[in-house]
């Protein structure tokens, strides 16, 4: 037991921060973007409907034809891995209790 403890005290500490989302919760974020922006595709549609001629019909259109590419594309992005904060090393200059 005391060589598996001396071999932890040499490797670096691990950094809660850096741990990756899990799948599940980037799953379910994704989803929850991707149905986002179904929604607002439909409004488009439904608005283009009800507005009547003019530039605004045009600008609902567009986004009603558009906006299935963005959300695919932003419902496949996953989740970004951030390097976490870094461990204040002691003695730099920071009180200490003790």
């Amino acid at each position: 037991m005391a060589g598996a403890r001396s071999n932890r005290l040499g490797t670096e500490p691990v950094r809660i921060t850096t741990a990756p989302q899990s799948h599940r919760d980037d799953l379910e974020r994704r989803r929850r973007r991707y149905v986002i922006s179904m929604v607002i595709r439909t409004l488009c549609f439904v608005g283009a409907a009800v507005v009547g001629p003019g530039w605004v019909r045009w600008v609902l259109i567009f986004g009603a034809v558009f906006l299935p590419y963005v959300a695919v594309i932003v419902a496949n992005s996953a989740a970004p891995r951030t390097d976490g904060a870094d461990l204040v090393q002691p003695g730099g200059g920071y009180k200490e209790l003790g």
